[in-house]
């Protein structure tokens, strides 16, 4: 099987059907990575607004120390590229934490 004709653009059909089941599946796994996301921003909104009744702090370096250590060792069992891992959860913290900022001052009027 070929990926392609070079010198007519055209691709092999078999190769355009396996790049669509590909792509397919990558699809697929995108919109359950959104719905995970959805679903994990639901119970941070619940922890945010549980902190924010108790004046707790936004934050929680502490915790956010070990959910990164955390999610560094389960990449590396996967075989996923820990510090890839590493600034996605960074991306997600940094996320949650504006929302408990957000649900605070709503809260407690500040």
């Amino acid at each position: 099987m070929t990926t392609s004709n070079t010198h007519s653009g055209a691709v092999d059909p078999e190769v355009r059907q396996e790049l669509e089941r590909l792509r397919d599946s990558i699809d697929n796994i995108d919109a359950a990575v959104v719905h995970m996301l959805a679903e994990r921003f639901k119970a941070t909104q619940q922890v945010g607004r549980l902190k924010a009744v108790h004046q707790l702090p936004p934050a929680d370096p502490a915790r956010e120390a070990r959910q990164i250590e955390r999610l560094r060792s389960l990449a590396e069992n996967a075989k996923l590229d820990p510090a890839f891992a590493e600034k996605f959860l960074n991306f997600i913290i940094a996320e949650v934490i504006r929302h408990h900022e957000r649900i605070a001052e709503d809260t407690n009027g500040r």
